[in-house]
């Protein structure tokens, strides 16, 4: 599959470049910092602007889906009026846990113990879901991931779900980079959160 990776040379991007270059993918990397993104086969490095939608439109042409792991200041109908242009069927999208919810009707981003120095970037990544669901064209993925990420081991197992936060035994919600890079892979190969949100943790 040709897949365009955007925000390739952050944690998340690189991780998910590392392991569609392992599957054999054809990856189209790109970022504003090219030289940042992994050196692996099958990958093409290139640098772009997401926040301006022809010109993402010309990069991602050839691509049979798009993975943004970007930040959210670039809004949905900006990737979303690239996708169309470019005749891409497909988007997953890197989110974030806070719109999940950590109890019935309770949400993460408003449980006492959320860290207030994160809520915009939280507020951003449930405005683009909320986008997303409206949109009817693109088939659309977004991927909220356990509560914490970080830099672990590639264990190769996890467990998913759909709008729930999920907690091990020890009751943390968590999930390293590599481990998340293949879930988001396995959903790519897979297709099986057609317009729709999902997790996974450990």
């Amino acid at each position: 599959m040709k897949v365009a990776v955007l925000g390739a040379s952050g944690r998340a991007g690189s991780e998910i470049t590392k392991e569609l270059s392992a599957r054999g993918h054809q990856v189209l990397a790109i970022a504003r910092k090219p030289d940042a993104i992994p050196q692996l086969p099958g990958v093409i490095a290139r640098a772009g602007d997401a926040s301006d939608p022809a010109a993402l439109a010309d990069l991602i042409r050839p691509a049979d889906a798009v993975i943004s792991a970007l930040h959210f200041d670039v809004p949905a109908e900006t990737l979303l009026s690239a996708l169309r242009q470019a005749g891409v069927p497909r988007l997953l999208v890197t989110g974030g846990a806070a719109s999940l919810e950590a109890a019935p009707g309770v949400r993460v981003i408003d449980t006492p113990d959320f860290p207030e120095e994160w809520k915009g970037a939280a507020l951003g990544g449930i405005a683009f879901l909320d986008a997303l669901r409206g949109e009817t064209e693109i088939d659309w993925t977004y991927f909220s991931p356990a509560a914490l990420l970080f830099e672990g081991p590639r264990r190769g197992t996890y467990r998913t779900g759909t709008d729930q936060l999920l907690t091990g035994s020890d009751g943390e919600s968590k999930i390293s980079f590599a481990d998340y890079a293949i879930a988001m892979v396995d959903e790519l190969e897979q297709h099986r959160h057609s317009r729709a949100r999902f997790t996974a943790a450990y």
